[in-house]
């Protein structure tokens, strides 16, 4: 089974939190797949993770760019793994059906947008009944993350 990570986004946004984790995610020698909402903010997503550190470099890509099989971390739209990643992030209440493919999953949530915490309760329903593990990271007052 897949093991599932959910974080709260509520101190922190996602273009703040998603480079650190793909950082940790690649220094583990893993690849990763970005799942976003839409074309334009796999777009928006690209971009950023080109620009977030002036003082270091995240390899990946996105549709339209080519060799995807060669991508360490793979954004886009689509529900694929393109470059055989362990890892999948969803962002922006995207959802795989590829779930069990995966070492891990991180499902990362907008704390502030009641839809996205809604979403977020009814999948760790679906994925506990599904028999996936699951754990749940929230930020403290001091913006650190702390497992639930």
């Amino acid at each position: 089974m897949t093991e599932i990570a959910f974080y709260h986004l509520q101190r922190s946004n996602l273009e703040g939190v998603l480079p650190k984790l793909l950082e940790k995610t690649l220094g583990a020698g893993k690849r990763a797949v970005v799942m976003t909402g839409s074309p334009e903010r796999a777009r928006t997503l690209s971009a950023h993770l080109w620009s977030y550190d002036p003082d270091s470099w995240m390899p990946h890509g996105a549709p339209g760019d080519g060799f995807e099989a060669n991508q360490p971390v793979w954004v886009t739209p689509e529900d694929e793994n393109p470059n055989g990643a362990a890892f999948l992030f969803l962002t922006d209440g995207a959802a795989s059906d590829r779930m069990g493919t995966f070492e891990r999953c991180f499902e990362l949530f907008d704390g502030g947008n009641d839809e996205a915490v809604a979403t977020a309760r009814s999948r760790w329903a679906a994925y506990k009944d599904a028999g996936h593990t699951l754990t749940y990271w929230q930020q403290s007052g001091q913006g650190q993350w702390e497992k639930k």
